[in-house]
């Protein structure tokens, strides 16, 4: 008899531990975002109001992102933070969970423009974290008479000397090619990306062509006066400039007049998220009016919350993070690609990289 007693106990005793482990589990909130992208005293206030721990993981680049998710990410991972061209690529892949708007009261807190986005009609899977644009950063004492122009990189004429560097997003990179070229921003077809990549490739082989680099770095670099012209996001610039106005003071943002990206980064829950009740809890979280102004006074990018802006530092209600009318106007989203156009735009770019 007392084996099988034995045995029921460490079956009962069993259970709990498994019980046990299961409710730590979902103690925890599995955040994938990008780096330096969030407030920790955000995190630790929903840490205390929900007796949870949040778990952050970073990536640095979209590509990183989706080939995590395509690799188990969609069952480890409760909020992820895409931009907006990759949010139909995420829906398609079926890696993403529709989301029950019932679940997110503080989604009224949404600006009219952000409730219904053309990369995800009716915010069906996504709900907006911040919005910010792309464009060129340059030393205003190189070029104090700068033109409002993607010529100060692609036109040898306008910058024959000083080093620039173009962002490694491809994208984004040929989307400003386009641009320079008269074509629009957001270009998507074949003769257009042909043209671009054509510029492009004549671009690279110019002399002061230092590189591709991205947002954070090719600011690090203008700061250090390697580069004297570059392209990375309003926000950052922003940031860097308040933590060194000194150095930052001879640097300036521009949105060329020929169009440039506005982009939108959303949160999204994995269709496998370990934790979907407290992946609506967060969304709803962030979506709070003070919250929601909290992050944006600390990233200093734009609030996609309407709620949010009697709470925003000053330098967040006007340009460069709030662009002007006339700017608004010519920016674009970058346009979310598939199938053959996606492969067509990878072995182009390939290309651009290679030559």
């Amino acid at each position: 008899m007392s084996k099988p007693v034995t045995s029921a106990i460490a079956a009962a005793f069993c259970s709990l531990l498994l019980v046990s482990q299961a409710q730590a589990a979902d103690d925890k909130l599995y955040l994938f975002n990008w780096t330096e992208y969030m407030d920790p005293e955000i995190i630790t206030a929903f840490e205390q109001k929900y007796d949870v721990e949040v778990v952050q993981n970073y990536y640095n680049s979209l590509p990183e992102m989706f080939a995590k998710l395509n690799a188990g990410g969609a069952s480890q991972y409760d909020i992820i933070v895409p931009s907006n061209y990759y949010v139909p690529r995420l829906i398609q892949t079926g890696l993403v969970q529709k989301l029950d708007h019932s679940r997110i009261p503080n989604f009224t807190n949404v600006k009219a423009q952000f409730q219904d986005p053309s990369f995800d009609p009716g915010s069906a899977y996504s709900a907006p974290y911040q919005w910010g644009t792309t464009g060129i950063i340059y030393n205003t004492d190189t070029f104090p008479d700068a033109p409002r122009s993607w010529s100060l990189m692609f036109d040898p004429k306008v910058n024959p000397d000083y080093p620039f560097a173009i962002m490694g997003d491809g994208q984004v990179a040929m989307g400003a090619a386009c641009a320079a070229l008269g074509k629009p921003y957001d270009c998507d077809d074949l003769d257009s990306w042909r043209d671009a990549a054509k510029l492009m490739i004549e671009t690279k082989h110019r002399d002061n062509f230092s590189g591709f680099s991205d947002g954070t770095p090719a600011l690090q670099q203008l700061a250090r006066g390697v580069t004297h012209v570059g392209m990375s996001y309003n926000g950052d610039y922003l940031l860097y400039k308040s933590e060194d106005p000194e150095t930052f003071a001879h640097l300036d943002f521009m949105i060329p007049e020929e169009g440039a990206e506005m982009w939108v980064d959303s949160m999204m829950i994995p269709s496998q998220a370990p934790h979907p009740d407290l992946a609506y809890k967060f969304i709803n979280f962030i979506l709070d009016a003070k919250i929601g102004a909290q992050l944006s006074n600390y990233n200093f990018y734009a609030s996609p919350n309407a709620a949010a802006e009697p709470y925003l530092e000053a330098a967040l209600r006007q340009p460069p993070a709030q662009p002007t009318d006339e700017e608004m106007k010519v920016l674009r989203f970058t346009p979310s690609l598939e199938g053959e156009k996606l492969q067509t735009f990878q072995q182009l770019w390939s290309e651009v990289q290679a030559r």
